[in-house]
């Protein structure tokens, strides 16, 4: 069966009428970012801020509209929410970079400073602190590094969440061991799914495993801030966020929208990782994140069966490059099966095996992050040394 087009699909949402306009949604305007492709579509409903959820009836019609046309094989529709930006003196359009600027998404919620304030990302109710796990580029162990470091922090007594931010490639669930759909208690906010002690949210959830995510940008910008407003977090300690790879818009919204506490710098030790990493550690220096530290992953190999030690991507590379840079280095984690084989199977090596040490690598990772955390918070607090009297 030959794959749709987009003029297929346009056609199925023609019968699907908006109910306050009585429209058909096409004729409303009201569909945007249509992808087609290999019978997978995406679409995002651009709804009235103040309809927010209570449009969900007409989004799940038009997906089931979509899902019917021969040769459809998957569909996700997402509902937006459009705002004007606001006009300063002087200003006549949208503030801010990268694609989706002057959206908000969900319910209305304003990403503008308000009138007399200085200006600055919303702070997301009931979390303390949020720190971004980010790498230049794919395939550096980023994702495997988040999970660890985020059950790491969860075992120093913090309450912890994890908001998987890679929409194309997202793979916390399967290393969390976490099956099935996050509810709703209230029609508004989604119930974040947890396991080990953490909270987690990611667009794997919400998307069959094996359904491709084709998305425009601005349907990615709506989804990222979707999971961090729209999601009932609180109570955190700390929300650990597994950034997507490299400098893209997705990295750059999240740093400009998100209150980031800091930002964890995740390579391998070879030169042109290095080079990419440099690359995402430029990018929070830019929008004024402080970089917390590096992370060398894949540092070295340690043979299971004679225990010789071999540097496949060489060695040090991070921890030279975080002295240049005059940043942290915060450790270096092995490349072994057995990080790989407990992640793949949803049993996180910090947790199915405390005791080792390639688990005891990541905790330690993990303490010293935290004392960051607890650092810049109080230096945001304005604490001062406490005096003891003796």
């Amino acid at each position: 069966m030959s794959s749709p087009t987009e003029d297929q699909i346009r056609e199925a949402l023609a019968a699907v009428t908006d109910p306050d306009s009585g429209q058909d949604v096409i004729a409303a305007g009201m569909i945007t970012g249509l992808m087609v492709k290999d019978g997978n579509v995406g679409f995002a409903v651009e709804v009235p801020p103040e309809k927010g959820r209570a449009m969900e009836p007409l989004r799940e019609a038009c997906e089931k509209a979509v899902d019917a046309v021969p040769g459809v094989l998957s569909v996700t529709a997402v509902l937006t929410a459009h705002n004007e930006a606001p006009k300063g003196p002087g200003q006549g359009g949208a503030q801010g970079g990268g694609q989706g600027g002057g959206h908000s998404h969900g319910e209305g919620h304003s990403h503008g400073p308000a009138k007399g304030q200085e200006s600055g990302p919303p702070e997301i109710p009931g979390v303390k602190a949020i720190i971004a796990v980010a790498s230049g580029k794919g395939g550096v162990g980023k994702s495997t590094t988040s999970v660890n470091l985020a059950l790491g922090l969860a075992l120093t007594g913090r309450k912890v969440g994890l908001l998987d931010a890679d929409i194309y490639g997202p793979s916390v669930p399967r290393m969390l061991g976490i099956t099935g759909r996050p509810h709703t208690s209230d029609g508004k906010r989604l119930v974040p799914m947890e396991n080990y002690g953490v909270k987690a949210m990611s667009m794997g959830f919400l998307v069959a495993e094996d359904t491709p995510t084709i998305w425009r940008g601005p349907m990615v910008m709506g989804a990222l801030e979707q999971m961090l407003s729209d999601v009932d977090w609180a109570p955190l300690d700390v929300l650990v966020i597994d950034m997507p790879p490299g400098t893209g818009d997705a990295q750059l919204t999240i740093s400009q929208r998100t209150p980031l506490t800091g930002a964890v710098i995740v390579s391998t030790p070879q030169d042109i990782a290095l080079l990419d990493a440099r690359k995402g550690l430029n990018m929070f220096r830019r929008v004024d994140v402080p970089v917390l530290g590096i992370i060398e992953n894949m540092s070295y190999f340690l043979c299971p069966s004679c225990g010789e030690r071999a540097e496949i991507f060489g060695h040090g590379g991070a921890r030279a490059e975080a002295e240049k840079l005059g940043i942290e280095f915060l450790g270096e984690i092995p490349l072994h099966m057995d990080i790989r084989t407990t992640s793949d199977g949803g049993r996180p090596i910090v947790m199915s095996d405390p005791d080792s040490p390639h688990a005891q690598a990541y905790q330690k990772i993990a303490i010293r992050v935290g004392e960051q955390i607890d650092a810049r918070l109080a230096s945001a607090a304005g604490a001062g040394p406490k005096i003891v009297i003796q």
